[in-house]
Protein backbone atom coordinates (compact mmCIF):
# COMPACT_ATOMS: atom_id res chain seq x y z
CA UNK A 1 0.00 0.00 0.00
CA UNK A 2 2.79 2.24 0.83
CA UNK A 3 3.63 2.72 -3.06
CA UNK A 4 0.71 4.49 -4.16
CA UNK A 5 1.62 7.58 -4.25
CA UNK A 6 1.22 10.16 -6.88
CA UNK A 7 4.19 10.38 -7.57
CA UNK A 8 4.69 6.96 -8.51
CA UNK A 9 1.93 7.71 -10.47
CA UNK A 10 4.06 10.29 -12.48
CA UNK A 11 6.63 7.72 -12.85
CA UNK A 12 4.48 5.05 -14.21
CA UNK A 13 3.27 7.54 -16.84
CA UNK A 14 6.66 8.09 -18.24
CA UNK A 15 8.15 4.33 -18.07
CA UNK A 16 4.49 3.74 -20.21
CA UNK A 17 5.66 6.16 -22.48
CA UNK A 18 9.15 4.64 -22.79
CA UNK A 19 7.60 1.22 -23.20
CA UNK A 20 5.40 2.58 -26.12
CA UNK A 21 8.66 3.79 -27.90
CA UNK A 22 7.37 5.76 -30.36
CA UNK A 23 9.06 9.57 -29.83
CA UNK A 24 6.76 12.23 -27.21
CA UNK A 25 3.17 11.16 -26.67
CA UNK A 26 0.03 12.89 -26.71
CA UNK A 27 -1.59 12.45 -23.26
CA UNK A 28 -5.02 12.63 -22.13
CA UNK A 29 -5.67 13.01 -18.35
CA UNK A 30 -9.49 12.84 -16.83
CA UNK A 31 -9.98 13.38 -13.20
CA UNK A 32 -7.77 11.89 -11.23
CA UNK A 33 -5.56 11.20 -14.46
CA UNK A 34 -5.34 14.92 -15.08
CA UNK A 35 -3.48 15.20 -11.69
CA UNK A 36 -1.49 12.83 -12.35
CA UNK A 37 -0.66 15.05 -15.60
CA UNK A 38 -0.03 17.89 -14.09
CA UNK A 39 2.47 16.93 -12.00
CA UNK A 40 4.47 15.30 -15.26
CA UNK A 41 4.15 18.50 -16.64
CA UNK A 42 6.01 19.84 -13.63
CA UNK A 43 8.53 17.68 -13.71
CA UNK A 44 11.31 18.08 -16.39
CA UNK A 45 12.24 14.52 -16.78
CA UNK A 46 8.66 13.33 -17.49
CA UNK A 47 7.44 16.00 -19.46
CA UNK A 48 10.32 15.82 -22.17
CA UNK A 49 7.98 12.85 -23.18
CA UNK A 50 5.27 14.22 -23.60
CA UNK A 51 4.48 16.00 -27.16
CA UNK A 52 0.64 17.55 -26.01
CA UNK A 53 -1.24 17.15 -22.94
CA UNK A 54 -5.33 17.34 -22.39
CA UNK A 55 -6.68 18.21 -18.83
CA UNK A 56 -10.01 17.29 -18.20
CA UNK A 57 -11.90 17.78 -15.80
CA UNK A 58 -8.99 17.25 -13.13
CA UNK A 59 -8.95 17.26 -9.12
CA UNK A 60 -6.70 18.71 -6.92
CA UNK A 61 -2.77 18.36 -8.01
CA UNK A 62 -0.85 19.36 -5.13
CA UNK A 63 -0.71 20.16 -0.90
CA UNK A 64 -2.14 23.83 -1.71
CA UNK A 65 -5.42 22.97 -4.27
CA UNK A 66 -6.21 20.12 -2.36
CA UNK A 67 -7.43 22.52 0.40
CA UNK A 68 -9.85 24.49 -2.01
CA UNK A 69 -13.43 24.64 -1.44
CA UNK A 70 -14.59 26.95 -3.86
CA UNK A 71 -17.16 27.04 -7.01
CA UNK A 72 -18.04 23.63 -8.52
CA UNK A 73 -20.36 23.91 -11.78
CA UNK A 74 -24.01 24.15 -12.27
CA UNK A 75 -25.99 21.95 -10.60
CA UNK A 76 -25.83 18.46 -10.90
CA UNK A 77 -28.15 15.17 -10.91
CA UNK A 78 -26.47 14.14 -7.93
CA UNK A 79 -30.09 14.48 -5.27
CA UNK A 80 -32.32 14.44 -8.82
CA UNK A 81 -31.51 11.16 -10.39
CA UNK A 82 -33.66 7.80 -9.11
CA UNK A 83 -31.87 5.87 -6.60
CA UNK A 84 -30.19 2.48 -8.71
CA UNK A 85 -31.76 -0.34 -8.08
CA UNK A 86 -29.92 -3.69 -7.55
CA UNK A 87 -27.39 -5.68 -4.96
CA UNK A 88 -25.48 -3.21 -2.45
CA UNK A 89 -22.04 -4.42 -1.45
CA UNK A 90 -21.64 -2.02 1.64
CA UNK A 91 -24.20 -4.24 3.73
CA UNK A 92 -20.93 -5.94 4.78
CA UNK A 93 -19.94 -3.43 8.25
CA UNK A 94 -16.47 -4.18 8.08
CA UNK A 95 -15.12 -2.83 5.23
CA UNK A 96 -18.04 -0.34 4.46
CA UNK A 97 -17.03 0.96 7.59
CA UNK A 98 -13.87 1.01 7.76
CA UNK A 99 -13.79 3.00 4.60
CA UNK A 100 -15.76 5.97 5.99
CA UNK A 101 -13.60 6.11 8.81
CA UNK A 102 -10.26 6.51 5.88
CA UNK A 103 -12.73 9.15 4.32
CA UNK A 104 -13.15 10.77 7.72
CA UNK A 105 -9.21 10.34 8.57
CA UNK A 106 -9.87 8.00 11.32
CA UNK A 107 -7.84 5.77 9.69
CA UNK A 108 -4.99 5.29 7.52
CA UNK A 109 -5.41 3.61 4.07
CA UNK A 110 -2.76 1.41 4.72
CA UNK A 111 -5.03 -0.01 7.33
CA UNK A 112 -5.19 -3.58 8.30
CA UNK A 113 -8.57 -3.85 9.12
CA UNK A 114 -9.63 -4.77 5.55
CA UNK A 115 -7.40 -6.28 2.93
CA UNK A 116 -6.38 -4.41 -0.34
CA UNK A 117 -7.65 -7.48 -2.11
CA UNK A 118 -10.97 -7.39 -0.93
CA UNK A 119 -12.10 -3.66 -1.13
CA UNK A 120 -10.97 -4.05 -5.25
CA UNK A 121 -14.09 -4.17 -6.79
CA UNK A 122 -16.40 -4.12 -3.64
CA UNK A 123 -18.59 -1.73 -4.95
CA UNK A 124 -21.39 -1.98 -7.13
CA UNK A 125 -23.66 0.34 -9.16
CA UNK A 126 -25.83 0.61 -6.02
CA UNK A 127 -23.42 1.59 -3.83
CA UNK A 128 -22.07 4.22 -6.70
CA UNK A 129 -25.90 5.65 -7.43
CA UNK A 130 -25.56 9.31 -6.27
CA UNK A 131 -21.40 9.74 -7.16
CA UNK A 132 -22.50 8.35 -10.96
CA UNK A 133 -25.26 11.32 -10.79
CA UNK A 134 -23.02 13.93 -9.35
CA UNK A 135 -21.31 13.53 -13.08
CA UNK A 136 -24.46 14.47 -15.03
CA UNK A 137 -26.29 17.28 -15.42
CA UNK A 138 -29.56 18.09 -13.57
CA UNK A 139 -31.48 17.85 -17.11
CA UNK A 140 -30.28 14.38 -17.76
CA UNK A 141 -30.94 13.21 -14.37
CA UNK A 142 -33.69 10.66 -15.27
CA UNK A 143 -31.54 9.30 -18.20
CA UNK A 144 -28.14 8.13 -16.97
CA UNK A 145 -26.76 5.32 -18.44
CA UNK A 146 -26.97 2.29 -16.61
CA UNK A 147 -23.41 1.35 -14.86
CA UNK A 148 -22.30 -2.17 -15.30
CA UNK A 149 -19.97 -2.20 -12.76
CA UNK A 150 -18.50 -5.67 -13.22
CA UNK A 151 -17.72 -4.66 -16.72
CA UNK A 152 -16.37 -1.05 -16.66
CA UNK A 153 -15.78 -0.35 -12.95
CA UNK A 154 -12.59 -1.39 -11.24
CA UNK A 155 -11.87 0.80 -8.36
CA UNK A 156 -9.53 0.16 -5.00
CA UNK A 157 -10.48 2.65 -2.62
CA UNK A 158 -7.94 2.26 -0.31
CA UNK A 159 -5.37 2.53 -2.46
CA UNK A 160 -7.30 5.76 -3.66
CA UNK A 161 -7.45 7.36 -0.70
CA UNK A 162 -3.64 6.63 -0.12
CA UNK A 163 -3.00 8.32 -3.34
CA UNK A 164 -5.24 11.56 -2.62
CA UNK A 165 -3.63 11.67 1.10
CA UNK A 166 0.16 11.87 -0.77
CA UNK A 167 -0.92 14.80 -2.36
CA UNK A 168 -2.87 16.89 0.22
CA UNK A 169 1.03 16.07 1.58
CA UNK A 170 2.49 17.32 -1.07
CA UNK A 171 4.20 21.04 -2.05
CA UNK A 172 3.15 23.02 -4.52
CA UNK A 173 3.73 22.44 -8.33
CA UNK A 174 3.53 25.65 -9.50
CA UNK A 175 7.09 26.62 -9.81
CA UNK A 176 6.89 23.63 -12.05
CA UNK A 177 4.44 24.08 -14.09
CA UNK A 178 6.34 27.55 -15.17
CA UNK A 179 8.77 26.12 -16.78
CA UNK A 180 6.95 23.51 -18.37
CA UNK A 181 6.51 24.27 -22.36
CA UNK A 182 4.20 21.27 -23.11
CA UNK A 183 1.18 22.72 -25.03
CA UNK A 184 -1.65 22.01 -23.09
CA UNK A 185 -5.62 22.14 -22.82
CA UNK A 186 -7.63 22.50 -19.98
CA UNK A 187 -11.20 21.21 -20.38
CA UNK A 188 -14.11 21.99 -17.88
CA UNK A 189 -17.67 20.79 -17.39
CA UNK A 190 -20.83 23.14 -17.53
CA UNK A 191 -22.16 20.93 -14.36
CA UNK A 192 -18.63 20.04 -13.17
CA UNK A 193 -18.73 18.18 -9.90
CA UNK A 194 -15.04 19.16 -9.04
CA UNK A 195 -13.93 22.34 -7.42
CA UNK A 196 -13.14 24.26 -10.27
CA UNK A 197 -9.99 26.45 -8.71
CA UNK A 198 -8.69 22.80 -8.36
CA UNK A 199 -7.55 23.45 -12.31
CA UNK A 200 -7.61 27.02 -12.64
CA UNK A 201 -5.62 27.91 -9.65
CA UNK A 202 -2.85 26.10 -10.49
CA UNK A 203 -2.79 26.03 -14.85
CA UNK A 204 -2.58 29.87 -14.26
CA UNK A 205 0.95 29.52 -13.33
CA UNK A 206 1.42 27.08 -16.63
CA UNK A 207 2.78 29.08 -19.58
CA UNK A 208 1.72 26.54 -22.03
CA UNK A 209 -1.84 26.03 -21.56
CA UNK A 210 -3.48 27.17 -24.98
CA UNK A 211 -7.13 26.80 -24.01
CA UNK A 212 -9.63 26.27 -21.70
CA UNK A 213 -12.40 24.11 -22.62
CA UNK A 214 -15.79 24.65 -21.62
CA UNK A 215 -17.73 21.97 -22.05
CA UNK A 216 -21.81 22.51 -22.05
CA UNK A 217 -24.76 20.30 -21.79
CA UNK A 218 -22.05 17.80 -19.56
CA UNK A 219 -21.05 16.63 -15.70
CA UNK A 220 -17.83 15.32 -14.67
CA UNK A 221 -18.28 12.65 -17.26
CA UNK A 222 -17.68 15.05 -20.50
CA UNK A 223 -18.04 11.64 -22.61
CA UNK A 224 -21.50 9.44 -21.51
CA UNK A 225 -23.21 8.15 -24.23
CA UNK A 226 -25.89 10.69 -24.48
CA UNK A 227 -27.08 12.57 -27.13
CA UNK A 228 -24.10 14.00 -29.22
CA UNK A 229 -21.90 14.14 -26.19
CA UNK A 230 -18.54 11.83 -26.87
CA UNK A 231 -18.65 13.05 -30.51
CA UNK A 232 -18.15 16.99 -29.09
CA UNK A 233 -15.85 15.75 -26.69
CA UNK A 234 -13.62 13.93 -29.22
CA UNK A 235 -13.56 16.89 -32.17
CA UNK A 236 -12.25 19.32 -29.32
CA UNK A 237 -9.41 17.22 -28.86
CA UNK A 238 -9.13 15.64 -32.24
CA UNK A 239 -8.80 19.77 -32.99
CA UNK A 240 -6.49 20.64 -30.14
CA UNK A 241 -4.29 17.59 -30.97
CA UNK A 242 -4.37 18.90 -35.09
CA UNK A 243 -3.77 22.23 -33.78
CA UNK A 244 -6.61 23.64 -35.38
CA UNK A 245 -9.29 26.08 -34.08
CA UNK A 246 -11.80 25.09 -31.41
CA UNK A 247 -14.88 23.56 -32.93
CA UNK A 248 -16.83 24.87 -30.15
CA UNK A 249 -16.25 28.24 -27.80
CA UNK A 250 -13.10 27.74 -25.99
CA UNK A 251 -14.92 29.97 -23.25
CA UNK A 252 -18.37 30.23 -21.88
CA UNK A 253 -20.75 33.08 -21.86
CA UNK A 254 -20.21 35.77 -19.31
CA UNK A 255 -23.45 33.92 -18.13
CA UNK A 256 -22.04 30.84 -17.65
CA UNK A 257 -18.09 31.14 -16.24
CA UNK A 258 -17.60 31.78 -12.85
CA UNK A 259 -17.32 35.03 -11.37
CA UNK A 260 -13.26 33.99 -10.32
CA UNK A 261 -12.59 33.12 -13.71
CA UNK A 262 -14.03 35.97 -15.04
CA UNK A 263 -12.00 38.02 -12.76
CA UNK A 264 -8.80 36.94 -14.49
CA UNK A 265 -9.59 37.02 -18.00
Amino acid sequence: MGQYTISRSVRDLAAFADRLDEGKVDVLGFSAGGAVLTRALADPRVAARLHRAIIAEPGPMDGPTARINGHKGRTSARDLAPAVSGPRSTRVPRYAVAFGFMRLGLLTPDTGLIGQAEGDNAFTAADLGSDTASAYCARDAHRIPAEDTARNFSFSPAASLRVQQTIRDSPSVAPGLRRSRVPAMLMIAECSSQVRQWATAVLAEAPAVQRTQYMPRVGHRIWNGLDDNNDRAAAVITAFLQDEPAPLPDHPTREQIPTFLRDRE
